[in-house]
């Protein structure tokens, strides 16, 4: 068995959040693994799993300030982040010396990455969408991002394959040439699974996001509640404090939510009003979720984005904030046909590893490369192809 050191990005859960489902996958095939990270990501995959090695490994500042994405502060924070990265791959490297790791799997931080064992990225951001869509900034991104994959064996995408069925758009999609080599699409990648539970949550409005905008969606939906019948729980996301509040006979709104409860909810509800964040989405795929609304944390401009995607290809409805309308934008979001069918997580947490993490440990049972297929993609059960992995540092 293998030693596999794991180091999620710390901003916001959404990193670690969709690295539960590989690292419960690693520890049930008797490997062991260790986790460097910091901040909440660090506290939320320490809750999770006490027993893991833990060490608490700085990453860098978010381009996203509260007024969302500022590329003033992406140029600013440029030569910190990349003293940054340097700073991550020395301690990281020394982790892996001194505790004898076997592979090292980054979900987006950069410098989590040795010479001396095999590394693996994660990432649905190839490149990184900006206000406006500013093609020469967002091409600057992508080659900036370029420059790192070439550490990494394998870039694994958490989305279908570039097609009809991506859910991450251009954002996921591989161009670069040492990077589409490295690209591995994997599918949706989630710990939430869908159960056999009544739907008996008319609407799930769960608000989210920096205090500034989430205060203000509050006071938006609180108001405007009451227009749209059925049982209504709102989740203020604020895992601080812990309160339950009944607005009226049929609203109960509540501070937050756990994993094991938000999973729950989530099953129960038959309407999902929420942000368009990454890892959210994949959640609502999972679970298959049709009637959605979703309303993108302003200024988030990879939510703004993926909102804008999702409307331009019938499957969800989106609305901006100051915009909403809860009656009118409920009616529409119902004529909406919902994500396509796709993967579940459990199949492509298993294909992952059969096809990509196993070929990277010591003594692997056999080798596949999906480079040679152009973009990753996942074949049937019978169609795997028989390449050489990338080669070994």
């Amino acid at each position: 068995m293998a030693k596999i050191l794991f180091s999620p990005l710390s901003w916001g859960l959404g990193h670690a959040t969709r690295d539960i489902p590989i690292i419960n996958d690693l520890i049930a095939r008797g490997h062991t693994v260790g986790v460097a990270a910091t901040g909440i990501a660090l506290e939320l995959l320490s809750l999770e799993f006490p027993d893991l090695e833990f060490y608490n490994v700085p990453d860098y500042p978010s381009p996203y300030t509260s007024d969302g994405f500022s590329i003033t502060r992406v140029v600013a924070l440029f030569p910190l982040m990349v003293n940054n990265i340097a700073r991550e791959h020395r301690i990281i490297s020394r982790i892996v010396r001194s505790e004898r790791y076997d592979l090292v799997i980054s979900d987006n931080r950069f410098g989590a990455y040795t010479k001396d064992v095999p590394c693996l990225f994660i990432s649905h951001q190839i490149r990184f969408a900006t206000p406006g869509g500013i093609e020469s900034v967002e091409r600057m991104m992508e080659v900036f991002n370029g420059r790192y994959h070439r550490h990494f064996e394998r870039v694994i995408v958490p989305d279908n394959p570039p097609g009809p069925r991506s859910l991450s758009g251009k954002l996921g999609y591989a161009r670069r040439p040492f990077t589409k080599r490295r690209a591995y699409s994997a599918g949706i990648l989630t710990d939430i699974r869908k159960q056999d539970v009544p739907q008996d949550i008319d609407y799930l409005v769960s608000i989210s996001g920096p205090k500034v905008t989430k205060d203000a969606l509050k006071k938006i939906i609180v108001e405007q509640i009451g227009g749209i019948s059925g049982k209504k729980v709102i989740l203020l996301g604020d895992p601080a404090s812990a309160f339950e509040e009944r607005l009226d006979d049929d609203t109960l709104m509540k501070s937050h939510a756990d994993r094991h409860e938000m999973a729950d909810l989530m099953n129960r509800a038959e309407f999902v009003i929420t942000r368009s964040g990454y890892t959210t989405v994949m959640e609502l795929a999972e679970l298959e979720k049709k009637d959605l609304l979703f309303i993108p944390t302003p200024g988030q401009t990879e939510q703004e984005y993926l909102s804008a995607y999702y409307e331009d290809m019938g499957w969800v409805h989106s609305v901006r904030q100051h915009d909403l309308d809860l009656v009118r934008d409920v009616a529409r979001a119902r004529t909406m046909k919902g994500f396509p069918p796709m993967s579940g997580s459990y199949n492509n947490i298993k294909k992952l590893y059969d096809w990509v993490i196993e070929g990277y440990l010591p003594h692997p049972k056999h080798y596949y490369d999906f480079g040679t297929r152009g973009s990753g993609a996942m074949p049937d059960d019978d169609d795997r192809p028989l390449y050489p992995l990338l080669p070994r540092r």
